[in-house]
């Protein structure tokens, strides 16, 4: 009998991107799991506030706040940028009601979106993240690059890290953060901390946390949370920018939430990574020749964000696809590389070098926060090739070192080019790579 192809679809902007698979790839398909998404995420949100994990309830925190300022106390809840998808209309305006409630008013509590060296928000792009909660507190942008709004927290454990965060965190009364915990690339799984600690920072701390020294770290790794040194820098530096108390949710592949969590930082981290490894680790029997890795929006809004499909599989426990092989990225890109400081100076750092050995030596050499992501790129491309498919900015994409093609067909074809025209070739396909680790069982090639 005849073989016939495959009709498929990955996640890409907003939507689906259909392609079509020839009969000489032997597809497989790893998703992460399936758990019953959380019905009412408003009325969920209440019921894990009025019973915290760990800690006083957020009402108490914000009384305990007023009494020891002897009047007004000053609050400030941290929340993820615009390159994740925190649900944060839903989850604000409970933080808000509970902080009213312990006698904080509106008028004291500032929303900082925690943009790191991201690009700044626009108005309109506030407003969609937070819905009507523009309309009752402050909100503004973290900024890592003014030093005159950073407060100095001293050097961090264990690599002595040049400890910043925003003044207004410092010297807030009461820090609140959202955040969604799911596998991280350096922190092992992100988290409300993380919102904290790296979005609210100023630049000397992504530039110290994001090099050479943690990223050769055997301990830095994707999904690893204990011995893991970014980690624990992350967990201090939130510890000492003043962070209390935390409403974290875990996401499907669908980005509907299915767990949520608040109270003490710490105990909200470790509910929620037992969920989301439960969740997102999936075994696999062997390495493939390709990988075909989704994205989707947010990540892909721009190069920097969507580059972590490929170096997720790349530094999973044991390397997706074999050395040789090749990832595929369907991603829409209508940013480009992105606009923010750190990703101009990623796209910068590959595009400057003359291969991608000579991209992780000069960053041994010298190093500014973005380029990290310049690193894992190049390494991964040391691994394997990685091609960009149906992207806005193709021309980016190459200027990147990666290959462009103009969608998952003819991505397809430069993959089964690049790894010499087997008769057969494996196929792996990842429909959200940022959400599923897969994780080889046997260790080694298949």
């Amino acid at each position: 009998m005849q073989e016939r192809a495959r009709y498929l679809s990955v996640p890409y902007g907003h939507g689906d991107l259909d392609f079509i698979v020839q009969p000489h790839f032997d597809l497989d398909t790893v998703e992460s799991g399936t758990v019953v998404p959380v019905a009412d995420l408003a009325a969920e949100t209440r019921r894990v506030l009025g019973a915290p994990l760990g800690s006083p309830a957020l009402r108490e925190l914000a009384a305990d706040a007023r009494r020891r300022v002897r009047g007004r106390a000053r609050a400030v809840i941290a929340v993820t940028d615009l390159t994740r998808g925190s649900p944060d209309d839903v989850l604000v305006p409970p933080l808000l009601a509970e902080l009213n409630a312990g006698g904080i008013a509106d008028t004291e509590i500032t929303v900082i979106v925690a943009v790191g060296l991201h690009r700044a928000t626009t108005e309109e792009e506030k407003r969609s993240k937070l819905g009507s909660v523009v309309d009752r507190v402050a909100v503004i942008d973290s900024d890592g690059n003014d030093p005159a709004k950073w407060a100095d927290l001293g050097p961090i454990p264990p690599y002595d890290v040049p400890g910043f965060t925003q003044k207004l965190v410092k010297d807030a009364d009461l820090v609140v953060a959202t955040g969604i915990v799911e596998p991280h690339q350096y922190a092992g799984y992100s988290g409300g901390r993380k919102t904290v600690a790296i979005g609210c920072c100023g630049e000397p701390v992504i530039t110290a946390t994001h090099g050479m020294r943690f990223l050769e770290d055997p301990g830095v790794r994707l999904g690893k949370i204990e011995g893991n040194p970014f980690h624990e820098t992350v967990r201090e530096i939130a510890r000492r920018a003043g962070l209390r108390f935390c409403l974290n949710v875990v996401t499907d592949d669908r980005e509907r939430v299915v767990a949520v969590a608040a109270g003490d930082p710490d105990a909200v981290l470790a509910d929620l990574v037992a969920k989301a490894a439960a969740l997102y680790t999936r075994p696999i029997a062997k390495q493939y020749d390709i990988a075909i890795a989704g994205v989707g929006y947010p990540k892909d809004v721009n190069l920097y964000q969507a580059s972590r499909a490929a170096t997720y599989l790349r530094f999973a426990p044991t390397p997706v696809v074999r050395e040789g092989g090749a990832i595929i990225i369907p991603a829409q890109l209508p940013e480009g590389a992105g606009e923010g400081p750190g990703e101009q100076r990623f796209l910068a750092a590959l595009e400057r070098a003359a291969s991608p050995a000579a991209v992780v030596e000069e960053a041994r050499r010298h190093f500014a926060g973005g380029e990290q992501r310049a690193v894992m790129v190049a390494l991964t491309l040391q691994h394997c090739a990685v091609i960009v498919a149906a992207s806005e900015a193709p021309e980016v994409v190459r200027l990147a070192k990666l290959r462009a093609a103009v969608d998952v067909e003819e991505a397809l074809d430069i993959a089964y080019e690049h790894i010499g025209r087997p008769a057969r070739a494996s196929v792996l396909l990842v429909p959200r790579a940022l959400h599923t680790l897969p994780v080889v069982e046997s260790g080694v090639s298949g």
